[in-house]
């Protein structure tokens, strides 16, 4: 699939990236296999976010026919898949469309080093959380809410300094983990394999829900490589195993 951007696109993504301060690293994998119908548009999109903030996302990409060592290294078994904040920040399958938006807010909010968060989340997240939660957000490209859910998750991992790994998880690729959960309306965001909120959750519950399920260790990769595809969606308004 090509990717197609208009020239307003891309002046629109040229004025957020000017609020980037710092550099920030953003890890492709991706395959050469024919099958993987959204690797190459992957690595379209990350090209142009690094174009359009001037160099200051840094773009690494990997193949799975070359590259297992570093596969393995982040727990990555589905392409393509997006890591940032060293792989505590993920996107599994491509961050297109609505997800867009919430992608560009994460990379700016990390290359500022500011979370957003209210300061008594970041302070509980510091305190309280002493084991691990790894939050998947359940998301589409057409669904107008889930860059919301996505970017709290995301927020999430980044001010617990990856107590907390975030997933925003695209349900079209990965059908099999919608239909783990049962998810009919997207966002829905699970908690340790645990449903919790369809929606967007407000900041506090989603912290009560987070240091309610947290876990000593977590078996990572979380969900084996993909089996099948596209489940039947609509929107909510509003290997090896390792532990970490």
């Amino acid at each position: 699939m090509v990717l197609e951007v208009d020239e307003e696109t891309k002046e629109a993504l040229r004025e957020a990236f000017k609020d980037i301060v710092n550099n920030v690293e953003c890890l492709v994998f991706v395959s050469n296999d024919p099958k993987c119908e959204y690797c190459q548009t992957t690595l379209d999109l990350c090209e142009l976010l690094r174009e359009t903030s001037n160099g200051k996302i840094i773009v690494k990409v990997f193949w799975k026919e070359k590259d297992e060592e570093v596969f393995q290294k982040y727990f990555v078994n589905r392409v393509p898949s997006v890591l940032l904040y060293n792989g505590y920040i993920r996107y599994t399958g491509i961050p297109a469309g609505e997800e867009v938006r919430g992608l560009v807010e994460t990379i700016i909010r990390l290359s500022t080093n500011d979370p957003g968060l209210n300061p008594q989340t970041i302070a509980e997240l510091k305190t309280k959380l002493k084991g691990k939660a790894y939050v998947e957000v359940i998301v589409t490209p057409t669904c107008p809410y889930c860059p919301y859910a996505a970017l709290e998750a995301n927020m999430f991992a980044f001010a617990s300094e990856g107590k907390v790994i975030a997933d925003t998880v695209e349900a079209l690729e990965n059908g099999d983990i919608a239909d783990m959960y049962g998810v009919t309306a997207v966002p829905t965001v699970a908690i340790n394999g645990n449903v919790e909120f369809v929606g967007v959750p407000r900041e506090d519950m989603l912290l009560k829900a987070i240091l309610k399920h947290q876990k000593e260790n977590i078996k990572l990769p979380f969900h084996p490589e993909r089996i099948r595809y596209h489940p039947h969606l609509h929107h909510e308004h509003e290997h090896e195993e390792y532990e970490f």
